[in-house]
């Protein structure tokens, strides 16, 4: 593994000076980059850590995010697979039986998907695991619920640099389509983009899918 950080993101300071933003970033053969974020406050502590695969190999995108204050601790354990597993039955087959196991060992099934992931060789393939792993970057780059935070550390433009170049690196180099051509259902009657951040979801008491993976979940 090689280390990737530009120097620009080794460290930022926030705007009063009392916060420092610690960065590290990877890649290696199989890995475009694998990046986390550190922050410590005399209030909270945020670490975000992702791994995106390289386009030549279509491996769900791992993320984790771990955040505490003073009344909270909270745990997100994240696998993004790049294509639709609700329209596209066997590419949902494809990963789900190996991923049952995630709630023991979620890392370790990750790693050994990537270990098993046989390099892309047809171009159309290729340029559709391109496009899916830039429409999520696309939208974790204008919608990441991180924004507000870093905004108010390091202020508008270092947030969207840091974003774009660093969390979320790739968004301007895997396409060339905008969050509303991805996202037409955000834009506003003057043709800008909705800056609204908050997402509707829905709590179940139990887990909302069966042995399956099929949704059994009422949706309202």
């Amino acid at each position: 593994m090689i280390k990737y950080t530009p120097e620009r993101f080794n460290s930022m300071t926030s705007l009063d000076g009392k916060v420092e933003l610690q960065m590290l970033s990877f890649e290696a053969p199989k890995i475009r980059l694998l990046r986390s974020l550190s922050i410590e406050t005399e209030t909270i502590q945020v670490l975000d850590f992702c791994v995106f695969p390289k386009p030549e190999y279509d491996v769900p995108i791992f993320c984790a995010n771990f955040f505490t204050s003073g009344n909270a601790n909270i745990i997100l354990l994240d696998l993004n697979p790049l294509h639709d597993v609700i329209s596209e039955r066997n590419y949902k087959e494809k990963y789900y039986k190996g991923l049952m196991p995630l709630g023991v060992k979620y890392a370790e099934v990750w790693l050994q998907l990537m270990e098993e992931a046989a390099e892309e060789a047809d171009p159309s393939g290729l340029n559709c695991n391109c496009e899916a792993q830039h429409r999520y970057l696309t939208w974790r780059a204008e919608k990441d619920p991180g924004h507000r935070v870093l905004k108010k550390l390091i202020g508008e433009t270092q947030t969207k640099e840091l974003l774009r170049n660093f969390l979320f690196n790739g968004v301007d180099e895997l396409g060339s389509k905008s969050f509303l051509d991805y996202f037409p259902e955000y834009r506003r009657e003057d043709g800008t983009v909705n800056e609204k951040r908050s997402m509707v979801g829905k709590c179940f008491e139990s887990r909302p899918w069966d042995t399956n993976g099929d949704f059994i979940g009422t949706l309202f």
